[in-house]
């Protein structure tokens, strides 16, 4: 093991995968006359929200993807918000969809994110999107999980029998990683808030996520020597889940924050939204 981790730089890997995704895009549009479309709901007006759908739309552009952006009022109600995703959904002209989370304490996240039209579920939030991704199916992979093992693939990481532990069991990160991993013969353990003496199960990681939304909540001293360590955390400050110093002394590998998991989360979502159109627009 190397005295510190080799960086992961996600940020130079996601600027290729958007060229490319803007190659496809640019072919398709030249074949169908219709380029790609990708429509954004944002519910109020949080300024992390405002400011992540912004960076959005704008790769989007750059990757010659239509935008179509729908602000909704912070009073919006689940059903209203329901009824302006269900006609996304029946929109030929959109492609993919994604709504933007959090969407609020009053809002059923749950029911709106079912809204979406498995085929159009680019972010790779519904229920259908995550048994497919469990059970090795066609369809769409959440979007920072699908980055992630872009990345672990991009360093040669190779998964079959290492034990991959992530810290975290969101519907939309923690959870879906894990069945990631385990498609890829990673032997996988969950761990969360309740998790009894973490740094025991930590320790044994050959390949740790850590994806439990707390700045600097890993340290250096929970780690296997020699691991891979991916930092999923997004806190604010660009303020990872891992703390890098005392990490990078230890691991193999490590993502910085930020450059790492994030650039990757977007790239995944344009080459998602390019396949989406790919398959709406040949099946016309």
């Amino acid at each position: 093991m190397s005295e510190t981790a080799r960086l992961m730089d996600g940020s130079a890997l996601a600027r290729r995968i958007v060229e490319q995704a803007a190659e496809r895009a640019a072919d398709l549009t030249r074949q169908t006359g219709t380029s790609p479309c990708l429509a954004t709901v944002l519910v109020g007006d949080d300024p992390a929200s405002v400011t992540y759908v912004r960076m959005k739309r704008a790769r989007c552009e750059k990757a010659g993807i239509r935008s179509r952006h729908i602000a909704l009022p912070a009073a919006t109600t689940t059903a209203e918000l329901v009824d302006t995703i269900t006609a996304l959904s029946h929109d030929p002209d959109v492609h993919g969809i994604l709504l933007q989370h959090p969407a609020g304490p009053h809002i059923d996240e749950r029911a709106a994110f079912e809204a979406i039209a498995p085929e159009k579920d680019v972010d790779g939030v519904t229920c259908h999107s995550f048994a497919a991704m469990s059970f090795g199916l066609d369809g769409f992979a959440s979007c920072t999980p699908g980055g992630i093992l872009r990345l672990l693939d991009h360093y040669d990481v190779d998964l079959a029998g290492k034990h991959a532990v992530v810290v975290g069991r969101s519907a939309i990160l923690g959870k879906p990683v894990g069945m990631l991993l385990l498609a890829r013969n990673a032997t996988v353990t969950y761990c969360h808030s309740r998790t009894t003496d973490l740094a025991s199960i930590t320790k044994e990681a050959d390949v740790l996520v850590a994806a439990v939304g707390r700045p600097r909540f890993l340290h250096g001293e929970h780690l296997k020597p020699g691991a891979v360590v991916i930092d999923a955390g997004s806190n604010p400050g660009n303020i990872g889940d891992v703390d890098f110093d005392s990490a990078r002394t230890r691991a193999s590998l490590i993502t910085p924050v930020p450059g790492g998991v994030g650039p990757m989360t977007i790239a995944t979502l344009l080459t998602q939204t390019v396949d989406a159109a790919t398959a709406q627009l040949r099946a016309v």
